[in-house]
């Protein structure tokens, strides 16, 4: 071999050498991927932080997201614990899922205990964000921008579940939890919305942060 033909095998090698080494991973170990940025919390959001730190929710703040369509998912929160199991619940408005967690610990449990005589175990929901419309109309649902969330169901300690499709109606005591748990649910979220109000929502209960309140049906 010549000497520029050798020269050029050497270049190669190194410019080969160069490009992997960024690329290797020792064994034994996993190369990171590169985590969503959360971006800096607003006054408000800070406020609300600190509203669910306050009541012993533990929480994740989730990073700003843009679907596509007008569906996001913006100042949105992950709630891990907030002192009852909860099925899923995605992405939440930080204000939806404070409001959410207050719901849980003093209008749902002490009616429980109240009515039924033992405790809340799990709350089943349909979820949270959705990209999707109203039911029969072409405007997004609050679900859209993650600020709202169905409840269907409740699990007791002593077994018993309530759901709203079949308890809304249903015997005199599964009617009156129900009754008061939506009655607090009005109290809390701007809107609520059941099986009075529409054949749509005739198995859960709907809430959101959306619109200017005071919506109950």
């Amino acid at each position: 071999m010549n000497r520029a033909g050798l020269a050029a095998l050497l270049a190669g090698a190194m410019a080969l050498a160069g490009c992997a080494s960024s690329d290797i991973v020792p064994r034994g170990h996993v190369k990171a991927a590169m985590a969503p940025r959360v971006a800096p919390a607003t006054p408000d959001l800070r406020q609300c932080h600190a509203r669910l730190t306050s009541q012993a929710v533990s929480f994740s703040p989730l990073p700003d997201r843009s679907f596509g369509g007008g569906c996001s998912a913006l100042g949105s929160v992950k709630l891990l614990d907030i002192g009852v199991a909860a099925t899923n619940l995605g992405a939440m408005t930080c204000p939806l899922a404070a409001n959410f967690a207050a719901w849980t610990h003093y209008g749902v449990q002490p009616a429980a205990r109240l009515l039924l005589g033992t405790e809340i175990e799990r709350i089943e929901t349909f979820g949270t964000y959705n990209c999707r419309p109203i039911a029969g109309s072409g405007k997004l649902s609050e679900h859209a921008h993650s600020n709202a969330v169905d409840v269907a169901a409740f699990v007791m300690a002593d077994g018993r579940r309530i759901t709203v499709k079949d308890g809304w109606r249903g015997d005199r005591r599964a009617r009156q939890f129900l009754a008061a748990v939506h009655a607090s649910a009005c109290k809390r979220f701007r809107t609520v919305l059941g099986p009075d109000y529409n054949a749509a929502h005739q198995d859960h209960l709907h809430f959101d942060m959306g619109g200017r309140g005071g919506f109950c049906r």
